[in-house]
């Protein structure tokens, strides 16, 4: 499950995350005539720089049902974020749509979906399918000064934290043999301890 969060306190985003995961779960099983786990992965947070990083995330998060096997485009699953952001609802929205917009350069509402539909898009001639690492186990993804910031910010809670670089892009993730150990069969709450309150300005 991912969420974009931002200026949100650890235990609210653990909170948020357990209740949307547990009513999402019991819905598709109760719709499927199925039971037992849903969720395959822990839950964990991403710092995502907002600029071009933060188009492909979306664009990756918006193919996780695509990935899962359960429909074939994102347009198809009406829970997701691709959807909001397509057809926008007169109420109950979960995604502030106008301060997305803001927070990636565009004027309006169709600027962004017309985006949305091309990162898709893209993601799905290339291969989008594939689960990318650096979304799945990052805990920050951006310029690598972005990258650096963050990794200051947590101060000794980063100290093993393995930061990879290339020219434009920097991961900052959690060792690959820690985090495999972390992944049980049942899901485990949100760590207070990887995280960070940041402003971005």
């Amino acid at each position: 499950m991912h969420l974009l969060v931002k200026d949100t306190a650890p235990n609210v985003i653990a909170q948020s995350l357990q209740l949307a995961a547990g009513r999402t779960a019991q819905e598709y099983n109760q719709r499927k005539g199925r039971k037992g786990a849903y969720w395959e992965d822990r839950y964990h947070a991403t710092a995502v720089q907002a600029d071009g990083h933060l188009a492909r995330c979306m664009a990756y998060i918006d193919l996780n049902m695509v990935r899962a096997g359960v429909v074939s485009h994102p347009a198809e699953w009406a829970h997701g974020g691709y959807a909001e952001i397509q057809s926008p609802p007169a109420r109950y929205g979960v995604i502030d749509i106008g301060a997305l917009c803001k927070l990636l350069g565009f004027g309006d509402v169709a600027a962004l979906q017309a985006a949305q539909l091309g990162w898709v898009d893209e993601s799905l001639r290339s291969d989008g399918r594939a689960q990318a690492p650096e979304w799945a186990n990052a805990i920050a993804v951006g310029s690598p000064d972005f990258v650096a910031k963050v990794k200051s910010d947590l101060g000794i809670s980063a100290r093993h934290r393995d930061v990879d670089v290339s020219r434009t892009t920097g991961v900052l993730r959690e060792p690959e043999a820690a985090y495999r150990s972390e992944m049980a069969g049942e899901n485990g709450r949100l760590s207070v301890k990887n995280s960070s309150l940041w402003n971005e300005a």
